[in-house]
């Protein structure tokens, strides 16, 4: 059980995705005075997936405006001055996102009342022009800390000028630490070796790549490919595998026991895009993974030792790592048994939720 602080805790958020309420009711219970989460409606052309219901943690409500669509946007969060006026809260987490507009005020609301204000972000990749830069640093010194996912992340918000014991790096986790004991497979293959990607179907997942990889292995490695999840994307996708790889199967969204049968007959689970927060639910399953780059964090969870960081949209270097994975089934299993430690010690709600607690405890006195 994660330290219980003396603190009435405030978190705003744009959203809530359903694999993020877990994480904030588990933080709420560490919280001895309360904890709120604002949080609004996504854009209407945006694929969230499943919506998040708080459970333990108290639900503040925001009427989220959006200029602009797609990558350009921003967000201001009406409400957020009385959702603070009424919460009172002793310490705020606010996303470190510049795009969202209403923020500024929420952090000028805590400072006149000498409390403290935690960004909370990926990191802060090289921002190009001086003028870039100094906005980038002013933006970051409203903040008494910083939270971020990932080693990456903490350097970069190091390399933008914000202090190193200032910043706390907090894994991102989706799964709870795994009860009981790594599941064992066999060393050799159950027939054909079975390549598994669980998600959503949807263009920047990069499932194509799979199914195109796929049907490129020798016939002596020749997987089964199960593509787990529903999607736009998802038709496209089934058309494309009975042109080149008709050993695909499509069995749709499953969750709970269903899942968990899934997960027991694969022996590699591949993310070839973008997003993937199944690799830790693998891992859990105790499966090796091979997972594309993309944010940074995919350096702290996949490691030599458990895995493979796959080059975006490099359908050469795909093939080239199934080959390498499924050439060697004794392998894939060490691998997996490594993964498993990763999530069980490292990288869990549990541990996701000290690196919070950690932070608050570093700007919050409890006077």
């Amino acid at each position: 059980m994660s330290e219980i602080i003396p603190v009435r805790l405030a978190v705003q958020q744009r959203v809530l995705p359903a694999y993020r309420a877990a994480f904030f009711d588990l933080l709420a219970r560490s919280c001895e005075k309360g904890m709120s989460v604002f949080y609004g409606e996504p854009r209407q052309d945006e694929a969230l997936g499943a919506r998040g219901e708080l459970k333990v943690a108290e639900r503040g409500y925001a009427e989220n405006l959006y200029l602009g669509s797609g990558r350009f946007y921003a967000c201001f969060q009406r409400g957020v001055m009385h959702w603070l006026e009424v919460w009172q809260p002793d310490v705020l987490i606010v996303e470190a996102n510049p795009r969202y507009l209403s923020t500024p005020r929420a952090v000028l609301w805590m400072k006149a009342r000498g409390r403290p204000v935690i960004g909370w972000g990926l990191g802060a990749p090289p921002a190009g022009s001086f003028w870039r830069k100094m906005l980038r640093e002013r933006f970051l010194a409203q903040f008494s800390a910083l939270i971020t996912y990932s080693k990456a992340g903490f350097e970069q918000y190091q390399r933008a000028g914000f202090r190193g014991d200032r910043i706390f790096i907090a894994p991102n986790a989706v799964a709870p630490r795994p009860t009981g004991i790594c599941p064992e497979r066999p060393d050799s293959f159950r027939g054909r070796p079975v390549v598994l990607y669980v998600g959503r179907l949807q263009p920047r997942k990069r499932v194509d790549l799979l199914i195109r990889a796929c049907a490129r292995l020798p016939e002596s490695i020749r997987p089964r490919l199960v593509v787990v999840g529903d999607g736009p994307e998802r038709t496209a996708l089934e058309a494309l595998a009975r042109e080149v790889f008709p050993e695909t199967e499509f069995p749709g969204e499953r969750r709970g026991a269903d899942l968990a049968s899934i997960w027991a007959e694969a022996d590699l689970f591949v993310l070839p895009g973008t997003g993937g927060l199944a690799v830790q639910e693998a891992m859990a399953a105790g499966l090796p993974v091979a997972v594309a780059e993309a944010d940074g964090t995919q350096a702290d969870l996949v490691r030599e030792e458990n895995g493979w960081r796959l080059r975006p949209g490099d359908e050469d270097h795909l093939v080239t790592i199934l080959q390498e994975a499924l050439d060697d089934p004794v392998r894939l299993r060490r691998m997996g048994r490594a993964g498993y430690r990763i999530v069980d010690q490292e990288i869990n709600l549990e541990t996701m939720v000290d690196g919070f607690i950690q932070a608050i405890k570093s700007v919050w006195s409890g006077k």
